[in-house]
């Protein structure tokens, strides 16, 4: 059984910052590509940064210069700091990976998680 779980979400000021974090679980054997997505209520889910298995990066304009993507490979965790937050900001995000994981002694290369996402509020 393999899992992701974000955390650190959280109702910050505008302006105040929040690291989120997306940890894989389970019998990994390898996480590939993993992203961290958003939406808002009533609004389309929003690919906000995406990094590769070699620490390869993508971010969406709308928060270029403000978060930044990084994994840390030997914990199979994934981040998303964030800072100079706006209330447009306000959303759950969502980690979402790609997973080779063992189930019994066969391996599943490439399988596509995603977590169960984080509340991140931005308001005064």
């Amino acid at each position: 059984q393999v899992q992701l779980v974000e955390s650190g979400g959280g109702l910050v000021q505008p302006g105040g910052s929040l690291r989120l974090s997306c940890a894989a679980s389970g019998s990994i054997f390898a996480v590939n590509a993993m992203a961290w997505y958003r939406q808002a209520p009533g609004k389309g889910r929003e690919l906000v940064a995406s990094i590769s298995s070699d620490g390869r990066t993508t971010y969406a304009d709308s928060v270029k210069g403000r978060f930044t993507i990084s994994r840390d490979n030997a914990k199979f965790t994934m981040y998303l700091q964030m800072i100079s937050l706006k209330p447009e900001d306000t959303a759950v995000y969502y980690c979402n990976a790609d997973l080779a994981y063992y189930k019994g002694s066969l391996l599943h290369r490439d399988d596509n998680y995603w977590g169960q996402g984080t509340q991140v509020t931005v308001s005064s």
